[in-house]
């Protein structure tokens, strides 16, 4: 309900507070580099920020009929189509502005990108539609089953991915795209009502999921035994 929108909202605005007393923290130098703006090149910029804005919203109209035309075709739901061409549509901006800053070496930028979009994309689209939306909108069940756990355990996996050695090396990369295109393959045979689904689930459960789990533990006590051993070193070094 719109109620769920201003709460959601509100944690946003919470969020983007502490942001601010984060950066607040790093003075800026008075010796700051100014440069002489042009009236001219000004109007280019917002007319570009306009257009692209426009071109947005358009673009975005025609993601959604074209989905919606593509569940008719199909026989699927728009759930479905919403959790996977929509999705991937809605995402490419940020692969592309994550693979360029991954290539210049700007790699704060690669995983601050990813992770702002996801914080932007449930607490602030998901409250804007809820508050200006004039009826609730309803949550199908398969959601709240499968898709809501999905995406916390995503997020779990992150977690040591992202702590350990500070950095995503190519292989966990790698195991994430594995768990994403095994989520995609899940929801394509539920939505085509395949036989082998049962069997798929039973592998993901009982191989994927465990060897992830055992990887990220390898991994971590790795780390860990590192970080000993440095610290070992530079107590000896000090002595």
């Amino acid at each position: 309900s719109w109620v769920d929108g201003m709460i959601m909202l509100l944690a946003l605005i919470g969020y983007g507070w502490t942001i601010w007393l984060r950066n607040s923290t790093h003075e800026t130098p008075h010796h700051a580099r100014t440069t002489q703006r042009h009236w001219r090149a000004i109007v280019l910029q917002l007319a570009m920020v306009v257009g692209g804005l426009v071109l947005l919203v358009l673009g975005a109209h025609w993601l959604v009929d074209g989905a919606v035309i593509f569940a008719s075709w199909f026989g699927v739901s728009e759930l479905i189509i919403g959790l996977t061409i929509v999705a991937v549509g809605t995402s490419l901006p940020e692969i592309a502005t994550s693979v360029i800053a991954g290539l210049r070496g700007e790699r704060d930028i690669a995983v601050g990108n990813v992770i702002g979009s996801n914080i932007l994309n449930l607490l602030l689209v998901l409250s804007t539609t809820m508050i200006l939306s004039p009826q609730p909108i309803a949550v199908p069940e398969a959601t709240i089953w499968l898709d809501l756990p999905v995406m916390l355990g995503a997020a779990i996996i992150c977690w040591p991915i992202f702590f350990t050695r500070r950095m995503v090396s190519q292989r966990e990369g790698s195991l994430l795209l594995v768990y994403y295109l095994s989520y995609t393959l899940y929801l394509v045979l539920q939505a085509t009502g395949s036989t082998g689904l049962s069997i798929y689930t039973t592998v993901v459960g009982l191989v994927l999921i465990p060897l992830t789990v055992a990887l990220l533990v390898v991994r971590a006590l790795r780390w860990m035994g590192e970080e000993r051993r440095q610290r070992q070193l530079s107590m000896n070094a000090s002595e």
